[in-house]
């Protein structure tokens, strides 16, 4: 990999193109060797294109952070251990449940922000899913006879519908299902930004306000285009085809390098219990000062190895880190180097002295009389 890598001018650059290759060779399968490439989509595939690479940036630089790239390590050495599989699935599928589908996590903050905050999520998850399918043309739908649909994926023939069936009705309006999503969300997001006060201190239009607009703008532009042919008899379709497609790349080209980005590496919370949750008398961190368990061992090393890259070195003179010790007992220890006194866990360095001579230190000493005989100079 080294090797491969010298050719390219980053890891971003290599990864990315990967993913365009492997962009391209699956968009080659979807469409019959490009037989099947739908011109009007020329825009969405471009922006598309965009996305990928901007998203491979941003997650290799987010990989290669020090904290992200050891609980990374951790938890691929964690699932590759046979004794803790049983409880990394557990852990993973409970994670995926609680904190992916349901976001429990939210509903915790309150019931609004809850449900604003899963329409958006899944209404952009499913947004974006159906777009690229259609877009690379992963999948599309070819007429059968008179009075059956059938979809294609990837080539490959795969169920058959009667038009006017449930079905069919559900995959046909799957954009404008997940639009109606995004607007209901983004609608009660906006809604609660510009009426709370407490928000209106703390956010940033430009970063907080802007992909809420982006995201207002091509859901109400898509879902007119669906009220202009159904109801409207394609009245302005054309132009409103051309402004949705327009919203629809800006907010692809933004998504990598704004606030939504959290939205790809949200699955990473599933890291977190699974690598660090503690299990009493397996995987416990005791404290080195008082022997009480305070942390998990996994966590303590990792947060060693993070503050070690990043030439952070808390390392006391008995040879043992300050996060050995429990919140308790690195008071204790800041509260004795701070009083010049040695620490009950081993030797460390005092303050710096900044008696001058003049104030003698202590409260129960009189002061001598050359303090006196000192002030009394400087007053003539």
């Amino acid at each position: 990999m080294r090797n491969i890598e010298r050719s390219f001018y980053s890891k971003a650059s290599m990864y990315s193109f990967f993913v365009v290759m492997i962009l391209f060779v699956l968009m080659w399968i979807g469409t019959g060797q490009f037989a099947k490439i739908d011109l009007m989509l020329s825009g969405y595939m471009v922006a598309s294109y965009i996305f990928f690479i901007g998203m491979t940036v941003r997650l290799t630089s987010w990989a290669m952070r020090p904290a992200t790239r050891e609980v990374l390590k951790r938890s691929f050495k964690n699932m590759k251990t046979k004794k803790r599989q049983k409880r990394n699935f557990k852990s993973i599928l409970k994670t995926l449940f609680d904190n992916i589908i349901l976001q429990k996590y939210i509903f915790k903050r309150g019931i609004y922000r809850g449900i604003q905050h899963w329409l958006i999520a899944w209404g952009c998850i499913g947004s974006l899913a159906i777009t690229f399918g259609l877009t690379f043309g992963w999948m599309h739908f070819r007429l059968v006879d008179a009075t059956t649909y059938q979809m294609v994926v990837f080539g490959i023939p795969a169920i058959e519908m009667h038009p006017d069936g449930f079905l069919a009705s559900m995959i046909f309006e799957g954009l404008n299902i997940t639009a109606t999503m995004l607007l209901i969300g983004v609608i009660m997001a906006i809604v609660r930004r510009i009426g709370n006060k407490d928000l209106q201190v703390t956010q940033r239009a430009e970063f907080d306000l802007l992909p809420l607009y982006l995201l207002l703008a091509m859901t109400a532009t898509g879902l007119f285009l669906t009220v202009s042919y159904k109801l409207l008899g394609g009245w302005m379709h054309p132009e409103l085809q051309l402004l949705h497609q327009v919203t629809t790349v800006m907010f692809l080209v933004y998504f990598p390098f704004g606030k939504l980005f959290h939205l790809p590496i949200r699955p990473m919370a599933a890291a977190v219990p699974m690598n660090y949750q503690e299990e009493v008398g397996v995987d416990t961190k005791k404290c080195s000062g008082c022997g009480e368990q305070y942390s998990n061992d996994d966590q303590i090393a990792d947060v060693q190895s993070i503050l070690g890259a990043q030439a952070f070195h808390f390392e006391m003179s008995d040879g043992k880190q300050l996060s050995d010790y429990c919140t308790a007992c690195r008071r204790k220890i800041r509260v004795m180097s701070q009083l010049n006194m040695k620490s009950p866990f081993g030797e460390s360095n005092g303050p710096i002295q900044t008696n001058n001579g003049i104030h003698i230190p202590g409260f129960g000493r009189e002061r001598t009389e050359d303090f006196y005989d000192r002030n009394n100079k400087g007053d003539n």
